[in-house]
């Protein structure tokens, strides 16, 4: 990734980052970051980690007319940070991360890159475990902090389950500029928790979703072939406008985005705009038109992550998108979700059956709950891995089929992605 005029940071990992000092400096860069000699300009500090974080405070500090955003959420924040991206880049000088750098790098990696000229920035902020929201948010310095939602994601690394989700969650919070705006989702079982937190440090919650009383109250979404139709009320007024993605779920996230916009002073007529040209994400919705060997099909990649709550939202759209084709799934294992995987795996059955799916191809040891209670006539494949799985699948697409992939990002359901794509031809 590295261009030329870039600063090389090298950072001690399962890899050194040290060893490849001299391959950055042959690609452009101008010099590196290190913590030991090194070949050609460099700049010598006991801990490149801590480094790199003081660069991105001291960008912060530079950037002195910037309103900076904060996102995070256990599904959808990726794609609402994107989103908002999307639409501060059409308003003016706007800033964020070039994909979902979420965590203790990516984050300060964001912030050092940010230009003092920016107005508007939103970043990213990710966790697996309690205790790693806080001090990204307090890099940060958000004036605004939103959570899409709270669910039973990375469940695994908490006694309490989703409880404890929602407290690290709000941990957003810890950094938040004094008088800052909290984004949350009035729909979630933890909105209460959540508004609590927030006003406890000193924000003005502002509320999204379908609950009565939201700030920005989701009305209706027609979830269609190009895309979806959202009706909303915002702040007392009505607002009606389409998006490009697919799904019910993204009624609620784009009003989340809105908020956001909002928020950071963005005009909501523009911000509208914005919402209704950003393109699906790879990975996250994004849509393949493919002629295959059997003839044309249609495929939804969904391969980057995956939990119960958006395999179900995927699958409850799938129908709206190919009402009249057959519909494929290729599902890979959904990754930390604790002592409940096999039974949410096997939950899974019910908008399977409920979407009218075709067949449904299976990938790994936790898919296999699921595999063993669909019926046999849905049932298309099962492999230990993803690997093992993608050529059953790519021979399995006919003419007319609509087939979404989806799974956690570490399970490999992108094999299968790339298994379709490299024995199809783009569509017209």
């Amino acid at each position: 990734a590295v261009a030329p005029g870039n600063l090389f940071v090298a950072l001690a990992g399962a890899r050194d980052g040290h060893a490849y000092v001299e391959a950055a400096r042959r690609a452009g860069a101008t010099g590196a970051l290190v913590s030991r000699p090194s070949p050609g300009p460099a700049v010598r500090v006991g801990d490149t980690l801590s480094a790199l974080g003081d660069m991105a405070v001291a960008a912060r500090r530079r950037a002195v007319r910037t309103r900076r955003a904060a996102i995070t959420g256990s599904v959808g924040k990726t794609s609402v940070t994107q989103a908002v991206l999307s639409a501060l880049k059409r308003a003016g000088d706007g800033h964020g991360p070039v994909k979902s750098f979420n965590n203790h790098i990516g984050v300060p990696l964001t912030l050092a890159r940010m230009p003092a000229t920016t107005e508007r920035a939103v970043f990213e902020l990710g966790m697996n475990h309690a205790g790693e929201i806080a001090p990204l948010s307090r890099l940060v310095c958000p004036h605004v902090a939103a959570i899409t939602n709270v669910e039973a994601v990375h469940v695994e690394n908490f006694p309490d389950g989703v409880a404890g989700v929602a407290r690290a969650k709000a941990e957003i919070f810890a950094g938040l500029e004094p008088g800052g705006v909290a984004v949350l989702n009035a729909d979630s079982a933890h909105y209460g928790f959540l508004s609590e937190a927030a006003l406890a440090a000193q924000a003005t919650v502002r509320s999204f979703g379908v609950a009565e009383g939201a700030d920005a109250r989701l009305q209706g979404s027609a979830v269609g072939g190009a895309g979806t139709i959202v009706e909303a009320t915002v702040d007392g007024q009505r607002v009606a406008y389409r998006l490009r993605q697919n799904g019910a779920h993204w009624g609620s996230m784009s009003l989340c985005a809105l908020l956001v916009l909002q928020a950071l002073g963005v005009e909501r007529s523009a911000a509208l705009l914005a919402l209704a040209s950003f393109e699906p994400l790879a990975g996250r919705g994004a849509v393949h038109s493919r002629v295959g060997p059997n003839g044309p099909f249609l495929l939804v990649d969904e391969s980057y992550n995956a939990s119960p709550v958006s395999v179900r939202a995927a699958l409850t759209g799938l129908p709206r998108r190919s009402p009249n084709g057959r519909r494929l799934v290729a599902l890979t294992d959904m990754l930390e979700l604790g002592s409940e995987a096999a039974a949410l795996h096997a939950e899974l059955r019910r908008p399977i059956i409920a979407s009218e799916i075709a067949k449904v191809y299976c990938a790994g040891p936790l898919m296999r709950s699921l595999w063993d209670g669909l019926p046999a006539a849905v049932r298309g494949a099962w492999a230990a891995s993803a690997a093992e799985l993608a050529p059953t699948v790519a021979e399995a697409v006919q003419a007319g089929d609509i087939i979404m992939v989806k799974g956690s990002n570490a399970s490999k359901a992108s094999l299968v992605v790339e298994a379709l794509l490299a024995m199809s031809e783009a569509g017209e």
